[in-house]
């Protein structure tokens, strides 16, 4: 009795581990879902605005917070009023603006090489390895992810502003320690992508730690990206979905001065909030067979 007991529970992990993300969130092998997550949230007023209109009017399914801008509070308290919105932590470690910028949320004296000779997270990804360290990397993740859950966030997955966790191995390291400390699913780049930074098979080790990512995510395919064919590449690309758990990510803002005072790419995200708040992208989605989800059912999955 006891060996048919083993041998049973044997070939139940056998079939959960043969099981696709999809099947295992409650769906077919041959469905096609699609996380729409609006980066940057908290950054701006325009990019909180356009992510409470995209997740209200449109097809926004998610976004992640940067913590350390002084505009995240408008969005905290979003995201604390609205639980059954998809929230994350966009963990940031650069500042990268010219007329706007940024500190760090744990104290200066704990990651004093994230920050430059102005006083701010550094501009850009590469100078962040050259002047501070995984450690430091460590302690700025912590505080911003218990910052947001301090507030009252249901917090549900995080990601990387600018991919600085993500383009070094080292620092991939530290953003897989965070996932686990804190239960959190992850955005994860393909493994073509990890392979180009030489990278060890992340998303294998994920597996090993028990820690959920979708299957696909877009990012080579936006070397083709452009705004004047917006509409064009996203259509494209989501009829061309896999079946499977997919996640596009976008950077949405409302038409405005602050926006267009802050970033050059002002014209490209004020596009992106129309599109995806637009009848087309509704219809195609419901022509496509698509299913808009959030991280939440990854976030379920993980925690049992």
């Amino acid at each position: 009795m006891r060996g048919i007991l083993i041998m049973s529970l044997l070939l139940f992990a056998g079939t959960l581990s043969a099981q696709t993300l999809a099947e295992r969130l409650g769906y077919k092998k041959t469905d096609r879902l699609l996380i729409i997550n609006n980066d940057d949230a908290g950054m701006c007023h325009a990019a909180n605005a356009a992510t409470i209109e995209g997740m209200e009017k449109g097809v926004i399914s998610s976004a992640t917070i940067m913590m350390p801008c002084p505009w995240s509070n408008e969005i905290v308290k979003y995201a604390k009023e609205n639980p059954d919105k998809g929230f994350g932590v966009h963990l940031t470690l650069t500042s990268e603006w010219e007329n706007y910028r940024w500190g760090t949320v744990a104290s200066r004296n704990e990651v004093p090489g994230l920050y430059d000779e102005e006083g701010y997270m550094w501009k850009d990804v590469r100078d962040v390895y050259k002047a501070s360290n995984t450690e430091e990397a460590l302690i700025e993740g912590r505080a911003q992810i218990r910052k947001a859950l301090k507030a009252g966030v249901p917090v549900n997955h995080i990601d990387s502003h600018m991919g600085t966790y993500q383009y070094s191995p080292d620092y991939m390291q530290v953003y897989l320690q965070l996932a686990e400390e804190f239960d959190l699913p992850v955005r994860m780049p393909s493994q073509s992508t990890l392979d180009n930074f030489g990278a060890p098979p992340f998303r294998d080790i994920c597996k090993e730690k028990g820690i959920i990512h979708p299957d696909y995510f877009i990012h080579e395919e936006f070397q083709e990206y452009k705004t004047e064919n917006l509409e064009g590449f996203w259509t494209n690309f989501i009829k061309n979905l896999k079946p499977g758990v997919t996640e596009i990510y976008i950077h949405a803002a409302t038409e405005g001065e602050e926006i267009r005072a802050i970033t050059g790419s002002a014209p490209t995200r004020i596009k992106e909030l129309e599109f995806f708040t637009g009848d087309r992208l509704m219809q195609l989605l419901k022509e496509e067979g698509i299913i808009v989800i959030s991280y939440q059912p990854l976030f379920e999955l993980q925690q049992h």
